[in-house]
């Protein structure tokens, strides 16, 4: 992991950033002492609509038992 520091890190932001696309971690220092790093993001993965379909049944909608709702202090 490499540090630069923030007139560095200023003046070649574009290829720092390549850098870290591509997966590398890079530490900025600020007066020789690690101030932020630049990390790689982890792609998000897209939520499948419908993964539950029928799993929530009409159960889930019946009032909760009442020793459940005093131990919420409802």
């Amino acid at each position: 992991m490499e540090t630069v520091n923030v007139h560095e890190a200023k003046t070649h932001f574009s290829k720092l950033l390549a850098r870290v696309h591509t997966g590398e971690e890079i530490i900025i220092a600020k007066a020789g002492r690690p101030y932020a790093k630049l990390v790689p993001i982890t792609p998000v993965q897209e939520r499948t609509p419908g993964i539950a379909k029928g799993a929530v049944t009409e159960a889930f909608f019946e009032p909760l038992p009442e020793d459940e709702l005093q131990a919420w202090g409802l």
